[in-house]
């Protein structure tokens, strides 16, 4: 059982879900994933799946639709997206800001004044900053508590050019959060739409998932994310400058939003980054030689990014070892944790000389290296992406993020499930482990399932089902899946578990 102040929610971003409508009157074409999906090259070579955006689920003209079917499951809370290449589809760069650096290259201060916000506002596309406002205000007279996140990917294609940056190997001028003026560029979009709704918003995520940026953009180039290189270089940059950005968009936040929304909020803005393997990698043997490839697996998944924004300290050599104070670094309010499944890894000769903290691989038949539809290596379910379905995974990240002595909150946490045969047991197996880490004492306050409905799954396009509801492409039209819907309705109904779930499903 939770606490009677626990949020239940479901999570969307802005890229998955928003567009689809007939007359292709709100597409965002603006967007570096735009362009990445749709870039022939890589459809021929199979790194996406050749579906596009603008076939989607319509939730930007649906999403009054939308916000009633939560409210019809019970939910209290919401997780939106905002999306940056909406908001300024040209370029923000000739309007001028100052900043500082520090004796390590980072930005350590970014002078945005009101004059700065009044020039945003002259550029901004008013239409979609209405548009949020409408979905943000919807969801408020609804009574749902609402968490932004300001950047789930996607990078407006004024700032990266994947296809250009691909076949230029980086030497191009948009090149995304490789260059350092990413950062600026970030803090002051974040800075204006703090200013714009702050008075309607108290939570904040600057960052969805970092670190998949990193791993699938720099590090794995037939992942079928942008840019799609092979260059620990610049994925070294882009981590630190994420960090920063992350650091500096915390600033801004706090800066521009001064009016609380909403009657339970501590403050007018608690800002958070929402992140997913937290703590989830785990030795193949008990061979030393493993157990010390999960512990680097480890940080370098989350301890290296969430060290720096909860302590202060920074692991600038990536090695897992030399951490160096870096107290302007130091901003974070709560840790949104996203769990699918887990990681299993073994020893490996480190890849990348830059990056000696990376001396491990993953493991075929465990976590997200398993067969779709089959059983891992453990015997356990596995979903249509190929995701072995491990609840106790998400105690043991609870446990992990618990490290940093933030607030957290489950951000997303689902199964691409198309039949909706494992999506009931899934859900109930992972609040039962909730439940058991909120009854060990740790800070748990609130669970976010991914998704209400169906969605463009990035590289993978619309194989994989995520969703409570089913949506047809062509008419829209949702569609309950009827175990899973009834399943989490009763879970929020009574505020956690009842012993019939239990029974049926543990």
């Amino acid at each position: 059982m939770m606490n009677d102040n626990f949020l239940w929610g479901v999570s969307q971003s802005g890229f998955q879900f928003e567009m689809g409508d007939k007359l292709r009157r709100n597409i965002d074409t603006r967007s570096d994933w735009w362009h990445w999906v749709r870039d022939p090259w890589n459809i021929q070579k199979e790194l996406v799946s050749g579906d596009f955006p603008e076939e989607g689920i319509n939730n930007y003209e649906l999403y009054e639709q939308d916000h009633a079917l939560a409210k019809n499951l019970g939910l209290n809370a919401y997780r939106i997206g905002i999306e940056w290449s909406r908001i300024f589809p040209c370029s923000t760069v000739h309007i001028d800001v100052s900043y500082s650096l520090d004796s390590y290259g980072l930005i350590r201060d970014i002078k945005i004044t009101k004059n700065t916000l009044e020039a945003l506002d002259e550029i901004a596309n008013k239409r979609e900053v209405e548009y949020y406002r409408r979905v943000i205000m919807n969801l408020r007279n609804k009574g749902f508590k609402v968490i932004v996140n300001l950047n789930h990917f996607t990078l407006p294609i004024w700032l990266h050019d994947p296809i250009e940056a691909r076949e230029r190997a980086l030497t191009n001028k948009k090149i995304g959060w490789v260059s350092e003026h990413s950062v600026i560029e970030f803090t002051k979009f974040v800075a204006y739409i703090a200013y714009k709704f702050g008075d309607i918003v108290d939570m904040w995520s600057t960052f969805n998932e970092p670190m998949v940026v990193v791993e699938l953009g720099y590090l794995a180039p037939y992942s079928g994310f942008p840019p799609g290189v092979l260059n620990p270089e610049a994925a070294r940059l882009v981590i630190l400058h994420m960090i920063n950005a992350h650091a500096r968009a915390y600033d801004a936040i706090k800066k521009f939003d001064k009016t609380k929304a909403d009657k339970d909020s501590k403050e007018p803005a608690e800002v958070g980054i929402i992140y997913n393997n937290i703590g989830v990698s785990y030795p193949y043997t008990n061979n030393s030689k493993d157990i010390t490839a999960a512990e680097k697996s480890n940080f370098f998944h989350s301890g290296l990014f969430l060290t720096a924004i909860n302590k202060g300290k920074l692991n600038i050599e990536f090695d897992g070892e030399t951490l160096i104070n870096v107290k302007h670094l130091k901003r974070n309010d709560w840790i949104g944790l996203n769990y699918y499944t887990r990681e299993v890894v073994r020893y490996s000769e480190p890849k990348f000389p830059s990056i000696s903290l990376i001396s491990f691989e993953g493991v075929p038949d465990y976590g997200y290296a398993c067969q779709p539809g089959s059983l891992s290596k453990d015997g356990n379910p596995v979903s249509d992406f190929g995701w072995e379905i491990y609840p106790k995974g998400i105690y043991d990240s609870i446990e992990a993020a618990s490290e940093y002595g933030k607030p957290i909150y489950v951000t997303e946490n689902g199964i691409a499930d198309s039949k909706d045969i494992l999506r009931p047991y899934y859900i109930v197996s992972h609040i039962a482990e909730i439940e058991r880490a909120i009854e060990n004492g740790f800070d748990v306050n609130g669970y976010f399932h991914w998704a209400l409905t169906d969605n463009y799954e990035w590289p993978m396009g619309y194989r994989m089902r995520f969703g409570l509801y089913e949506v047809d492409l062509i008419t829209k039209k949702r569609k309950p899946r009827v175990r899973s819907v009834e399943t989490y309705k009763d879970i929020i109904a009574n505020n956690g578990l009842t012993e019939k779930l239990r029974e049926e499903y543990l």
